[in-house]
């Protein structure tokens, strides 16, 4: 079993690797194609929250490349440096898509309030779920001693699971209704939404790989538990 956890481990870093490269790819060939509306990233985040009803939250540059991200608590709209000042496809795509979480904040999308209600119990999971199967594991291995730890690992892990899949539906919300609002509100034309929906396809695969990563682990750590508690 512990082959089966290395070699699902090596199969999905490599995948990860690959993703990744073609999303960075991705994005440093649409930084290249400008848009029609010739609008940056901030512009294009601010008129999309307005057109939304949202005021009350700030767009920000922020350090980093690919470091974009909405944070809820403070309601930031966080862009790196190159799709904030940037007037092009990339720029537009991940503008929109951070603002489409924002959407998401002001109108209760219900997998996002999902998501954001198992945070607490995923923060404790994710430091502790490891630690507990090593040790669950390892307890079993001197004396066959009681599955028990082991399977509080698993629930743990499972936890964190839970959250990576529950991930899947708001990533893709979010591009859906930022490809929809590029669209309509004349940011983008058919041409350049075709490559945003490229570029926010591979950004979506790095949370599919990581997914399914979690759950193949989880299915490894179960299949340790059935195979032990048999012995």
């Amino acid at each position: 079993m512990t082959m089966g956890i290395i070699f699902v481990s090596a199969i999905f870093m490599l995948l990860g690797m690959f993703v990744q490269s073609r999303l960075k790819s991705k994005f440093s060939e649409y930084l290249a194609v400008p848009t029609s509306s010739r609008m940056s990233g901030q512009e294009i985040a601010e008129k999309m929250l307005k057109d939304n009803g949202i005021y009350d939250v700030q767009v920000i540059s922020v350090e980093g490349t690919l470091t974009d991200h909405y944070n809820p608590v403070n309601k930031t709209v966080n862009l790196s440096r190159d799709v904030f000042d940037g007037r092009n496809v990339s720029a537009a795509a991940v503008a929109a898509h951070e603002c489409g979480h924002a959407v998401q904040h002001a109108t209760a999308y219900s997998m996002l309030m999902l998501r954001s209600k198992i945070v607490p119990a995923v923060q404790i999971s994710s430091k502790l779920s490891q630690w507990i199967i090593m040790a669950g594991v390892g307890m079993m291995g001197f004396g066959g001693g009681s599955s028990t730890i082991l399977l509080i690992g698993i629930i743990l892990y499972a936890v964190t699971t839970l959250f990576t899949v529950i991930t899947l539906p708001v990533e893709f919300d979010a591009s859906a209704r930022a490809l929809n609002w590029l669209s309509a509100a004349n940011i983008t034309n058919p041409d350049e939404k075709e490559k945003a929906k490229d570029a926010l396809k591979w950004a979506a695969m790095t949370y599919v790989v990581a997914a399914l990563a979690s759950i193949a682990m989880l299915v490894q750590y179960l299949l340790i538990y059935q195979s032990r508690s048999r012995d």
